[in-house]
């Protein structure tokens, strides 16, 4: 793609991978703060502004696909989203850590199926067995995310989106419940918070922001930055 085609347009509404959907303010020249070739010279950059954190991000235009700032997806691949969260897939693991891992992975990605994937696994395992603090957390945002970007693509308002939402989840929800009751279900899932490699319980919070820090390392590589608001030429 050539540096200086812009995939997006000012007022367009995008998706950024784990912060939710934004709008592109405004399209400048700046300085790429990055490294590489670019490093130093001028060139285009989005200026977003994210809506569910009231913050503007500043991304280098070259950089934006690497970070996986994509468009609001269409109104059939939402309602594809939607639907996917009734369908059995199958147990969930019962190995908390190695789900948390898994589903971060998938958030990082950040597409409307990827999204849709974690709120179908963690409400179905949340029928089983109550979720660690660290994975509810990941459950409400990543059902923000859905809602948001659902809601956009449908014309519909948030509310109605998360009806619809939990209207999907509920019944796959109930039968997990059914059978976890029948088989007299007692797994093991370990709740405490991560503690290897020396990690102690107290450090659990910072796993709550891996997504934001995932994303504020690939803004530094790539030249990006938040809630920038310095001059643009240098």
């Amino acid at each position: 793609m050539d540096k200086e085609t812009t995939v997006f347009k000012v007022n367009q509404r995008v998706v950024y991978p784990s912060q939710g959907v934004g709008v592109i303010n405004e399209i400048v020249d700046k300085k790429y703060l990055g490294n590489g070739e670019l490093s130093g010279k001028i060139v285009k950059h989005y200026r977003i502004y994210l809506e569910v954190s009231d913050m503007v991000v500043t991304v280098p235009v070259p950089s934006a696909e690497k970070l996986g700032i994509r468009a609001i997806v269409s109104a059939e691949a939402a309602q594809k989203a939607l639907d996917s969260l009734s369908i059995d897939n199958g147990p969930v693991t019962s190995d908390w850590k190695l789900r948390f891992q898994q589903n971060m992975e998938l958030l990082k990605k950040g597409s409307v199926d990827d999204i849709a994937n974690i709120v179908r696994c963690l409400y179905q395992r949340s029928k089983v067995k109550e979720l660690p603090i660290q994975e509810r957390k990941l459950y409400d945002n990543a059902k923000k995310l859905l809602i948001d970007e659902i809601s956009f693509a449908l014309g519909k308002d948030a509310s109605v989106i998360e009806n619809m939402i939990h209207a999907k989840l509920e019944p796959l929800g109930a039968s997990v419940q059914k059978k976890a009751v029948q088989n007299n279900f007692d797994d093991e899932d370990d709740d405490e918070d991560f503690s290897t490699d020396g990690e102690s319980g107290s450090d659990a919070d910072d796993s709550d922001d891996d997504a934001d820090d995932a994303d504020d390392a690939d803004d530094s590589d790539d030249g990006s930055d938040e809630n920038d608001d310095d001059d643009d030429e240098d």
